[in-house]
């Protein structure tokens, strides 16, 4: 009976294997630019609702509103966004996401100036700028934020880091 069962194991161990593949993972998203590294921008120049919010055209025709209450969020057509979405928005410390509007939520600013390439406006721990090509927003809170790009949009650390971490890492320290 030994006998039968070691050649019965020998004869599983020498089939050949059947090959199973890992599921392939989607390319991580490019590292977003360091938009504090823009020259800043004088927020007086882009204040519209009454000194309530900072708003700024980018180069690509959106609209992006920074409001003084926390929100913040571009509005328009936003190249490779998901299911099409018109909208990306947020508040300081949270996640923004991507969503579908009927109308632009920012037309009651009234006619707003671009930003110029490689420049930055910033409120709080928010800052949002272009490089001429590409409009990026991030919360320095919490390193979230959203980049707008011809190549494709999305959404910076979209799992908070200060609420879900890895096991033994700390947000406040590198």
């Amino acid at each position: 009976m030994i006998g039968v069962l070691g050649a019965a194991a020998a004869a599983v161990v020498g089939l050949p294997g059947i090959a199973a593949a890992d599921p392939v993972e989607p390319p991580p998203t490019p590292p977003p630019p360091n938009v504090n590294a823009y020259a800043p921008a004088k927020p007086s120049d882009f204040a519209v609702l009454d000194n309530t919010a900072y708003a700024f055209t980018t180069p690509d025709g959106l609209i992006c509103m920074m409001q003084r209450s926390g929100g913040y969020g571009c509005s328009g057509p936003i190249p490779g966004a998901p299911e099409g979405a018109t909208l990306v928005s947020g508040r300081i410390g949270g996640v923004p996401g991507f969503s579908n509007v009927a109308a632009n939520p920012f037309a009651n600013a009234g006619a707003v100036k671009q930003l110029p390439a490689n420049s930055r406006l910033s409120f709080q721990t928010l800052s949002c700028g272009n490089d001429g090509t590409a409009t990026t927003c991030v919360d320095s809170k919490n390193q979230s934020g959203f980049v707008i790009a011809p190549a494709g949009s999305f959404i910076l650390n979209e799992v908070n880091p200060l609420v879900d971490r890895p096991e033994g890492t700390n947000p406040y320290f590198n």
